[in-house]
């Protein structure tokens, strides 16, 4: 019985294998389209389903309320790219704004809040942009006040301090009957107190090293920025102190008479609360 041969022609079988290969890569390509294209669609059902402004609105806000400050944002960005103006547009910019906030991107939040005061300068609720200003600046001074010792205070802790204060200050001056301007007093005080026990450190700081007068101008200028913090009476201690090692026994008897004349006990303030009682003197 004869058998027939099988010839296999070499470039046949390579073309067949690079049409297998081709027919594969299309067949996978596809399936990745396709997949893109039900989740894109899942998704625009999701978040481009015709809701109105309000709609949108609280969709955002649950967001923010369970605390999920990134997806808040974005979906408060969503609504203000569909709905630019009107009340809810105006409100999604505050709350990003705290998104912002605690979600610790104190630049974002500024930015935000500083374009709302600047768009929407007579809103209903620009006093509690102010306001929440003040506190992202107030969240970034806590880190000096907390490293107020030599070799490790940091200019930079300083400004987001004053930054603080002239925010909360500024919301007491433009809007004093709001409601949040008795806790904006309370932390004016404490960054009062907290930026003139900085200014005695860096006095003691200078005054370790040897340069008397720049020890002497820190002790001026807590005297005459912050009169009636506790640290005044440190500031003329190192005044007088000062004074004398430069042989200016003048100047120095000057001092003694207005730190006794001030603090006729001798001592300067005290809290029982210990430093940070000090710089917060209310229960």
């Amino acid at each position: 019985m004869l058998r027939t041969k099988r010839f296999i022609i070499p470039g046949l079988m390579m073309t067949n294998q690079s049409n297998t290969q081709t027919a594969f890569r299309l067949f996978v390509l596809f399936s990745l389209v396709l997949v893109l294209a039900i989740a894109g669609c899942s998704r625009q059902t999701d978040e481009d389903d015709g809701r109105t402004a309000e709609e949108m609105y609280e969709w955002a806000k649950t967001s923010l309320d369970s605390g999920n400050w990134s997806e808040a944002v974005r979906r408060y960005r969503m609504l203000n790219s569909r709905y630019p103006f009107g009340r809810h547009a105006e409100q999604s910019q505050l709350d990003m704004a705290y998104a912002f906030h605690r979600a610790r991107q104190p630049d974002a939040a500024l930015s935000a809040l500083d374009r709302f005061i600047r768009t929407y300068p007579t809103h209903p609720n620009v006093d509690y942009a102010w306001y929440l200003k003040g506190l992202v600046h107030y969240e970034e001074a806590m880190g000096f006040i907390r490293r107020i010792f030599p070799g490790q205070i940091k200019d930079r802790d300083q400004e987001s301090a004053r930054a603080a204060f002239n925010d909360f200050q500024e919301l007491v001056r433009q809007h004093p009957e709001s409601r949040y301007v008795p806790d904006a007093r309370q932390r004016m005080v404490f960054l009062r107190n907290a930026m003139a026990e900085y200014e005695v450190t860096v006095g003691e700081y200078y005054e370790r090293r040897g340069a008397r007068i720049a020890a002497v101008n820190r002790a001026k200028y807590v005297l005459e920025n912050y009169p009636g913090a506790p640290a005044t009476y440190d500031a003329l201690v190192l005044m007088e102190r000062n004074y004398e090692k430069l042989g200016m026994d003048d100047l120095a008897m000057d001092t003694r008479r207005v730190r006794e004349h001030n603090y006729p006990d001798g001592v300067g303030e005290e809290a029982p609360g210990g430093f940070f009682s000090r710089l917060w003197p209310f229960n």
